[in-house]
């Protein structure tokens, strides 16, 4: 690595003006990123900035991008081991950039291995503060919500990170057209009951009190991500759940069998194809128990359903589940966004929501959040 010889490095603990986002064990040395979107933020004036990452994974590597005063200036895979990445060099040394190191993977559940994490940066200046934004969102969703097909040719087809986006994303766009903060969990093929396979272990809500409890292994448990969120640090003021995509994709599927004991799982159709209306009361009751558990943990936030990109079969069901909590409860800050559903223009890769489908939920999205907001 060829460098500025006035370069100073710095571990992550020693900078009083770095501000993380996302979900974390609250460790600094290194910041090990979990969800999508997560990264560091710095206001940096100098000429030139590296740093340090290090990754690994056994089959799906992580993915970050690099924003320079909003500016999606770089995208790239971490390659295993622990490298330098350069920033920028040659920039005005006297004039002040904001720096965003962005995680474009989701955690991934289906890999142990995987791993992201930020050890130290080096540059020839000094950092300054990072203003906190007035608002505050968090995410919960699916493949959407991953960003699964917002980058990537239409013809793409692969399930590989590639494909991946936190940036062509409707949780980035909200949350710029806000002026917000925001957080993410997200999970491919995930919903409220089970997933896209029937799998009931696919269930999203079943985590949210954890830091990113759906990971498994001896380290991600090492690094704190089964551990006690600390909802305290940093409390919404808007949450936004976009799950029942895979749970409408569930009754469409066979029934998912446990390997390991034998039982099934499976939510069904009846013989003129609706859907049976036990297991459609089981998902309305899932989704008031959620909304419950969000606010057990976010006594203020306003809690907004949105759903729609790919289709809107279970939006009946979520508004009825929606309507009835509130009607039980009293909590008035609850409600349901359609989002506008994906066409053949707005398509990206794995028939997904690709960047302009992403931009019209964003915009739909943040002009229903802007007056919960005051």
């Amino acid at each position: 690595m060829k460098t500025n010889e006035k370069l100073r490095t710095y571990a992550l603990s020693e900078l009083a003006h770095a501000k993380v986002h996302g979900r974390t064990a609250g460790r600094l040395d290194p910041l090990t990123l979990f969800w999508t979107g997560s990264g560091v933020e710095w206001n940096v004036k100098a000429s030139e900035l590296w740093v340090e990452v290090e990754a690994d994974y056994d089959h799906i590597e992580p993915w970050i991008s690099i924003l320079v005063n909003g500016a999606w200036v770089s995208r790239q895979m971490v390659t295993a081991g622990r490298h330098w990445i350069c920033v920028f060099r040659g920039m005005k040394k006297d004039v002040v950039k904001n720096v965003r190191i962005v995680k474009d993977t989701q955690a991934m559940s289906a890999d142990p291995g995987c791993l992201l994490q930020i050890h130290s940066v080096r540059c020839d200046g000094d950092f300054e503060p990072v203003a906190d934004k007035p608002y505050k969102l968090e995410f919960v969703g699916d493949s959407i919500t991953s960003g699964e097909g917002a980058i990537g040719a239409t013809c793409e087809q692969e399930w590989i990170p590639m494909w991946f986006s936190a940036i062509d994303n409707y949780t980035a766009m909200t949350a710029e057209a806000l002026d917000a903060e925001y957080r993410i969990l997200s999970q491919s093929g995930w919903g409220v009951v089970t997933g896209w396979d029937n799998n009931p272990h696919s269930s999203l809500p079943a985590y949210y009190e954890q830091v990113c409890g759906l990971l498994g292994g001896d380290r991600n448990r090492e690094l704190g991500a089964l551990e006690a969120n600390d909802f305290a640090a940093w409390q919404p003021d808007v949450v936004i759940v976009n799950l029942g995509t895979n749970d409408d994709g569930a009754f469409h599927y066979q029934a998912w069998r446990n390997p390991q004991t034998g039982e099934t799982y499976e939510q069904r159709l009846n013989a003129d194809g609706t859907m049976n209306a036990d297991d459609l009361a089981v998902f309305e009751r899932a989704v008031a128990q959620f909304v419950g558990k969000i606010r057990q943990y976010n006594r203020n936030a306003h809690i907004v359903w949105a759903y729609g990109m790919l289709g809107t079969a279970m939006l009946p069901a979520i508004e009825r589940a929606v309507g009835e909590y509130r009607a039980q409860t009293g909590d008035a800050r609850v409600s349901v966004v359609r989002l506008p559903d994906m066409t053949p223009d707005t398509v990206g890769a794995r028939n997904h929501p690709g960047k302009r489908a992403h931009a019209q939920a964003a915009a739909v999205l943040s002009e229903a959040i802007r007056p919960l907001l005051g």
